[in-house]
């Protein structure tokens, strides 16, 4: 096919990507949700049935990890298209 006329774009003209932070408080929540899972396996590993509960905190921990992070993305997109026009 033809030429189109278009400029193709290199390394150079992309604008650069840094590496995202993750925001504290889900920094936070993946720390509980690790000790949640830990505390389960001990829970279990004596025979006590109280590590369902652990179980459901470490699902709940998951969530908000994924939560504020997720919010944080959103977050970080709008503030660059607001940026740049």
């Amino acid at each position: 096919m033809g030429d189109t006329g278009t400029r193709t774009t290199t390394a150079q003209d992309r604008p650069r990507q840094e590496p995202t932070r993750m925001p504290r408080l889900a920094l936070y929540a993946l720390a509980i949700c690790a000790l949640t899972v830990a505390a389960a396996v001990v829970s279990f590993i004596q025979g006590n049935w109280l590590g369902i509960v652990w179980v459901l905190l470490a699902g709940l921990s998951s969530n908000m990890a994924w939560y504020y992070v997720r919010k944080a993305k959103a977050e970080r997109a709008a503030r660059t298209a607001t940026a740049t026009g």
